[in-house]
């Protein structure tokens, strides 16, 4: 019994993870493929972080994969590989499990009465209850665990749990919620008074108003759960009035220059250099094409000295600035980064010494690429490489390449023709 309870915690713990700020359809893939490898908490932790971030590319937060091996080690190493039973226990003891993912868990696996509270939970228990507070803050979070914790099922508190996230899943949805439809629509303090506003205009209407309209709202004093006096209630926003979020902050805004090192293969075929992030900060431990931060505003021309000086620190040999080809213009969105990668390829013709100091590197092929740790936004940065060397080679009467750049390395007379390596190297010479 035992044995199979550590299994289906462990299996509640990945599915629960996987769906922080993902969405289920996203999820379900990744999820069969990690169950299929790492069926336990003792394979998982057997695993190396490599293989953790080559199926965790593409699902985001990557944070979220190594943190999640990192718990399943301690509970191997620690814990004797027995998952702890109890929601206080799990977010104590278990690296990257907050108060959520510890609820779900103890309760869905171990049978603990205690509540959960997510995004669904949040947008249910609010328009139940009115509250027009920001719902991400302190107090309203404190109150909205509060009454979890009190309408949790005490015999089946797991189903009761899901059977609550579903809810706000399926039926009270962010936009045009499924009010009629809603099991609990008696219960909704937000459903009732948007009936009683509607017969305050229809009576109105008929010229039978009610001299105060009842709208169950206490609106005096300093309530922690109202909303603002300076955000009254929207009529006809209805029971969307609720939940209320504070403004977000803008994402801050990045960019980046990439460089799409490229050489024939033993068999001709294309390969790619792609370097290791750091291990810890934004897609820690995961690959990438060779890439520089840019200062905002930056002038073309300057992107690429700086682009150049950088590859020239890998290489050792001084590189051509005006040599790299530009190809485009890399949009990605993280959870608060706008980032924008400045996209150059430099076609090579032989190997180079790369810097063994610098991060790891290594020389792959597209289908190695692919199934390498390597993120969305790298998949993006391939994908406009390719779709410009399409182009090249077969070019549409009347196109243009962007920011005037060459499609050959700079001092090519050959169209088509690709640069030695020696050429390309070699510092441009005055006019």
């Amino acid at each position: 019994m035992e044995p199979d309870a550590d299994r289906r915690g462990y299996a509640v713990w990945v599915s629960e993870i996987m769906l922080q700020q993902t969405q289920v359809a996203t999820v379900i893939d990744y999820y069969n493929r990690w169950m299929q490898k790492w069926p336990t908490l003792q394979a998982l932790a057997q695993a190396s972080l490599e293989e953790v971030n080559e199926l965790w590319a593409g699902l985001g937060y990557y944070s979220r994969g190594k943190r999640l091996q990192e718990a399943a080690r301690k509970v191997v190493s620690e814990l004797a590989g027995r998952m702890p039973r109890t929601a206080e226990d799990l977010q104590k003891l278990l690296p990257g499990v907050g108060r959520y993912t510890a609820g779900a868990i103890a309760s869905i696996s171990y049978g603990q009465a205690t509540g959960v509270v997510d995004g669904n939970v949040i947008r249910v228990l609010c328009r139940l209850r009115c509250i027009g507070a920001d719902s991400s803050s302190p107090a309203v979070i404190d109150q909205l665990w509060d009454m979890a914790n009190v309408l949790v099922d005490k015999s089946r508190p797991g189903d009761f749990n899901q059977a609550l996230m579903e809810l706000g899943a399926t039926v009270c949805v962010p936009k045009a919620p499924l009010c009629r439809e809603c099991p609990v629509k008696q219960h909704c303090q937000a459903w009732r008074r948007v009936e009683k506003e509607l017969a305050f205009t229809s009576q109105k209407l008929f010229g039978n108003p009610p001299k105060v309209p009842d709208v169950e709202d206490c609106g005096v004093g300093d309530c922690p759960l109202c909303p603002p006096a300076t955000e009254p209630w929207d009529s006809s926003l209805g029971v969307t009035n609720f939940p209320r979020k504070a403004a977000k902050k803008p994402p801050r805004v990045m960019r980046t220059a990439t460089c799409v090192l490229e050489r024939r293969g033993c068999h001709g075929a294309p390969e790619y250099l792609i370097v290791q992030r750091p291990s810890s900060g934004l897609l820690a431990g995961l690959w990438e094409f060779p890439s520089l931060p840019l200062a905002q505003d930056l002038q073309e021309e300057r992107e690429r000295e700086e682009l150049a000086d950088h590859l020239q620190a890998w290489m050792g040999q001084p590189v051509a600035a005006k040599g790299l080809r530009f190809i485009g213009e890399v949009t990605h969105i993280f959870s608060h980064i706008h980032q924008t990668y400045v996209v150059y390829s430099l076609p090579l013709d032989g190997d180079v010494t790369l810097d063994p100091a610098l991060s790891p590197s290594r020389w792959v092929t597209e289908n190695e690429f692919h199934a390498s740790a390597v993120s969305t936004a790298m998949k993006k940065v391939l994908k406009a490489h390719e779709k410009q060397r399409r182009q090249e080679s077969s070019p549409v009467k009347g196109s243009k390449r962007k920011r005037g750049a060459k499609a050959q390395g700079a001092g090519s007379t050959c169209p088509g023709t690709q640069l030695s390596l020696h050429a390309f190297l070699r510092a441009p010479t005055a006019p």
